[in-house]
């Protein structure tokens, strides 16, 4: 049936490298960057675990929690999470989902045949604390993810979230933000007292 923005992210226990899950237990009141890779000692992946190891205090302020997953096991995860600490100077704290039987990726449709039948491709799924999907993103194999941009788009969801806006192209935090249509001019008055730019009657920027 497919995995849409706005639904529920599905439910599942797994066990993880850092002890057995339940997912939306594990969640709480969190916000989660759940993001898939291809396999263990792979060179891609582990440059994509390290730097999120790296970016922990970014991922803690925002309230995001990273779980990764890969169709390997607790026993690889773990050997492996120590190559990654050691060629990526940091230290993995986040657990990584142990999935040898694919299950929780096919749950995920992480599994694309015409790149692989067995292992997941880089999917990213940004969860906020309703358990509900907010982003969805995919990257082949062999393209590692862009972390600026996964930081960019947690800023402009909790951004839209506490203050009822939407955000432009390449918008960073601190920049224009644009006033809904959906919100009429009467209501953006009492939002938005310090006033907006009309561009177009369905175009208004303000800063926030």
């Amino acid at each position: 049936m497919g995995i849409h923005i706005g639904d529920t992210a599905p439910d599942f226990t797994a066990d993880t490298s850092a002890g057995k899950i339940s997912f939306h237990d594990w969640i709480g009141d969190d916000w989660v960057f759940f993001f898939s890779h291809p396999g263990d000692f792979t060179p891609v992946c582990t440059t994509e675990i390290g730097r999120t190891a790296q970016l922990a205090d970014e991922f803690a302020k925002r309230h995001v929690k990273p779980l990764g997953l890969s169709t390997d096991g607790v026993e690889e995860h773990l050997s492996w999470i120590e190559d990654v600490n050691d060629t990526q100077h940091t230290t993995v704290k986040f657990p990584i989902v142990a999935d040898s039987d694919s299950s929780i990726a096919r749950l995920y449709e992480m599994i694309h045949a015409n790149e692989s039948a067995t292992a997941a491709v880089r999917s990213v799924f940004i969860i906020d604390p309703n358990k509900k999907i907010r982003l969805t993103m995919t990257y082949p194999m062999n393209v590692g993810r862009n972390f600026d941009e996964i930081l960019r788009v947690i800023d402009a969801l909790q951004t839209g979230d506490a203050n009822k806006i939407a955000t432009p192209a390449d918008w960073l935090p601190g920049g224009t933000v644009i006033i809904p249509p959906s919100i009429k001019d009467a209501e953006a008055k009492t939002l938005f007292p310090q006033g907006w730019t009309e561009l177009r009657p369905y175009l208004r920027t303000t800063k926030i």
